[in-house]
């Protein structure tokens, strides 16, 4: 994955863009029609009788479940402006737990989970004649991506530190903090190129392809040129005939894809997602949930 530094590659997009907090302004407006795809969560059911060495409950089974899945717990209804926390009744990100020993864990938020992506490629793919020619968007703000992160070292032991042990983790932790400031360094002289402007959400612009997403483990192996790894699934994806745009909200539990009518039709009526039909003036905001309140 290479970057883009011709930034104008978004323009067409950019010059679309919609209101902030809305399907059109995270995924562009003047398409045929979008879908949104909801998270997947996953849910530990935990043995409540007894607690391991970290004072946990040890874990009898995982599962990834629907939001339908919740919703048939909490009497909640699932549609397609649904909001999380009006769902589950939380306020905060805390976990879901049931008096049977599930816990359900929140939805991942800005990143569209890699099996999910490799299931919707066959979908891009048939909607584009450029499957080889795309365009990703990553968020310039993900801390790993900023060459700013700072490193703390410390001593952990039974005993107090002698004298000499204090001089050898000083003289270490001078050298790691060395090692340390020359990786951000390379990371930010790696990424010192102009940014994708998409409204609230600077961007990165790096080259993909649909036959790469369509490999699951892509993510194990991404990186941006030769020094910085790549830890997220794109904010924004579309191919260079403009096709469609697939796009993940930094801080939304769900993923737009926006195209054609028939593409979106046909990721409504698969049934590895949890899809809904939704229009670019859709609210996604966590106040936007008219049914569950």
């Amino acid at each position: 994955m290479e970057l883009i530094t011709d930034v104008s590659r978004g323009a067409w997009l950019l010059a679309r863009a919609g209101t902030f907090g809305t399907v059109g302004g995270t995924a562009g407006t003047g398409f045929e029609a979008s879908a949104r795809i909801l998270h997947p969560v996953s849910a530990d059911r935990e043995d409540r009788s007894t607690v391991d060495e970290r004072d946990d409950h040890p874990v009898l089974e995982s599962g990834r479940w629907r939001w339908s899945d919740v919703a048939s717990r909490t009497g909640g209804i699932v549609h397609p402006l649904v909001q999380w926390r009006s769902l589950t009744g939380r306020t905060d990100e805390s976990d879901l737990v049931f008096e049977d020993g599930w816990r359900v864990h929140p939805p991942e938020e800005g990143w569209f989970e890699p099996i999910l992506l490799a299931a919707l490629t066959e979908h891009l793919a048939a909607s584009t004649s450029t499957p080889d020619d795309l365009v990703a968007a990553i968020w310039r703000g993900w801390s790993e991506l900023s060459g700013g992160s700072t490193l703390a070292v410390g001593w952990q032991g039974a005993d107090q530190a002698t004298a000499e042990e204090i001089e050898a983790m000083r003289r270490y932790a001078l050298e790691i903090q060395a090692q340390h400031d020359d990786a951000q360094a390379a990371i930010r002289a790696a990424l010192a190129v102009e940014f994708f402007p998409w409204p609230h959400r600077e961007c990165f612009l790096l080259s993909m392809t649909l036959p790469q997403l369509a490999d699951p483990t892509w993510p194990d192996r991404a990186r941006i040129g030769t020094v910085v790894d790549l830890a997220h699934t794109p904010q924004m994806l579309w191919p260079e005939d403009h096709s469609w745009v697939l796009a993940s909200e930094i801080d939304w539990d769900s993923t737009i894809v926006a195209g054609s009518r028939a593409m979106v039709d046909a990721v409504l009526a698969d049934d590895r997602f949890e899809a809904f039909p939704v229009d670019e003036d859709s609210d996604l905001t966590w106040g936007g949930d008219p049914v569950n309140g």
